[in-house]
């Protein structure tokens, strides 16, 4: 995770700290990450790194030009590396996407987390409709980078609204998908609203792979990194 550990945003769902308005400050950005997190590629002998970070609505950028300048120190350094970026939505800055897509990595992930319905209650600094432009625009700035998405299942949403969420992400180009169970990290978060029975996220993988979707991991401990390597070897 690149960017520090502090966010500027308050997802009610997520255990990172974050709070803008406590004494909680986002870390400076770091000159030397980038060929830190190269040698530790190289010296643990990753074939496949994910790399993520905070929501830095603080930067101008988001933290764009820090997954850029990660992406082009692996290659630089580890030439056969596959590279995965998880982001935030840079707010919609489509210069910011740009300079990330731009900069070559495999896969671009970008979590769409949950159903239009619940965006303000699960993710009020974010937008159902930007998330998935980020997605579509990804492609369109580079039509062969695979891109890939993740939701949570148990906070409310119904099954209806999960299937057009699916569609949503295949009209937006998403190749690849990966569905989970909500775990409540913390008293402070959301409660789990429901634990859904595991022939559900069989039945929603089936619904996936019949409208497109290149790969799908969907369990109730499916997290949106798991198995990454393995999801990108089946093709997505």
């Amino acid at each position: 995770m690149v960017l520090g550990a502090v966010c500027t945003r308050k997802c009610t769902f997520c255990a990172i700290a974050s709070d803008p308005l406590s004494e909680l400050i986002p870390a400076d950005v770091d000159p030397c990450e980038p060929d830190q997190i190269a040698e530790a590629a190289r010296e643990m002998g990753l074939k496949y790194v994910v790399i993520t970070s905070v929501s830095r609505d603080d930067l101008p950028d988001g933290g764009a030009a820090q997954f850029a300048t990660v992406i082009m120190t692996l290659r630089n350094l580890l030439p056969e590396i596959k590279i995965e970026v998880l982001t935030p939505d840079f707010k919609g800055n489509a210069d910011a996407l740009k300079s990330v897509i731009e900069a070559g990595p495999d896969v671009f992930n970008h979590n769409m987390e949950t159903v239009e319905r619940l965006y303000k209650a699960i993710r009020p600094q974010a937008d159902y409709g930007r998330s998935l432009n980020v997605l579509s625009n990804a492609k369109e700035i580079n039509a062969d980078v695979r891109t890939k998405s993740g939701l949570m299942l148990g906070l409310g949403e119904t099954i209806s609204e999960v299937i057009d969420l699916l569609h949503d992400l295949r009209g937006a180009g998403c190749d690849a998908l990966t569905i989970g169970q909500y775990l409540r990290p913390t008293k402070k978060n959301l409660p789990v609203v429901e634990y859904i029975i595991p022939r559900v996220f069989d039945d929603l993988k089936e619904k996936a792979m019949e409208l497109g979707f290149c790969s799908v991991s969907s369990g109730p401990l499916v997290r949106s990194s798991m198995n990454a390597q393995e999801m990108y070897n089946r093709g997505g």
